[in-house]
């Protein structure tokens, strides 16, 4: 269903009892890697956006209420992001939302597809805007676990970027137990990292986000829940960030606005101080599911147990 030529629409399946369509009016590129389906088109509604097997990652018209609300909270929340991780994230949209802070003097991106990273600088470039070009950033083309089993660096922020676990593509160990206890390991103190987890409607939470959120818990000592409104994804979509030192939502709104204001370059179309107090007020349905429910994901079994 993807590919589809101009004038025909792009169905994507939300939940199995629901699907979102969108008329497309060109597709830039269709075909597959070694690791997955990649679609590269232009809908009427969203704009220019990239699709892997079947599923929407980010659209020109609302990515910038995805990547602000993935990468702003935690990196505000530190006191000064230096050196910052990045898994996946091709479209070079998480890294660009990184380097807006005056602090970073390195990013590492790791995303094991270095066709859909071309892809993405080729077709997507309202998405990455050069960040790829940035002298600060290192592009790794590589397994993110493998990567951070290997390296003896530390990092000050973490962002993962992956699809979801439950995909069966390149990512479900990515979001297990074992890969963020390693990821903790290559924090320095007082560090944060985040997560994309999945949607968070009340008929979606279930799919992904409470076994992300508690799996989270299990590592890190301070974890926060947070969500946004993505259009393109048919839902709200989740955040889940762990900490090991600041908590971004005992920020206050004026707190928020003047570290952005001193520590980011550029305008922010999303976040703002008043901004995360809505996406740390998650609502009660979720919070009572992460409490309630002490679901892991770990490495041996990549599936959601109880």
């Amino acid at each position: 269903m993807n590919g589809l030529p101009p004038g025909e629409w792009h169905f994507e399946l939300i939940t199995p009892d629901l699907y979102q369509a969108e008329r497309i009016e060109r597709v830039h590129h269709s075909g597959r890697t070694e690791f997955q389906d990649v679609v590269v088109q232009t809908g009427a509604a969203f704009g220019r956006s990239l699709v892997l097997d079947g599923k929407t990652q980010s659209t020109e018209v609302d990515e910038f209420a995805y990547h602000e609300g993935l990468v702003h909270p935690a990196m505000i929340a530190h006191p000064g992001p230096v050196s910052v991780f990045v898994a996946g994230g091709g479209e070079g949209a998480t890294i660009r939302e990184a380097l807006k802070h005056r602090s970073v003097e390195r990013v590492v991106m790791v995303d094991i597809d270095k066709q859909v990273v071309d892809l993405c600088r080729e077709h997507l470039p309202s998405h990455h805007r050069g960040s790829f070009e940035d002298a600060r950033v290192r592009l790794l083309h590589a397994d993110a676990l493998s990567y951070l089993e290997e390296t003896d660096e530390r990092f000050d922020i973490a962002v993962i970027d992956v699809p979801d676990p439950m995909e069966a593509g390149p990512a479900y160990l990515l979001f297990t137990r074992e890969f963020y206890t390693l990821l903790r390991d290559r924090l320095n103190d007082g560090g944060l990292m985040v997560a994309q987890s999945g949607p968070t409607g009340p008929s979606f939470y279930e799919q992904c986000f409470s076994a992300v959120a508690n799996t989270v818990a299990s590592v890190f000592p301070t974890v926060t829940l947070t969500e946004t409104f993505v259009p393109s994804f048919g839902s709200t979509w989740g955040f889940v960030i762990g900490s090991l030192g600041p908590d971004p939502s005992s920020m206050s709104v004026e707190e928020v606005d003047a570290a952005a204001a001193a520590r980011v370059r550029g305008a922010l179309r999303y976040f703002d101080g008043i901004t995360l107090r809505g996406m740390v007020s998650v609502p009660k349905y979720l919070r009572e599911s992460v409490a309630a429910e002490r679901r892991v994901i770990t490495r041996a079994n990549p599936l959601f147990v109880v």
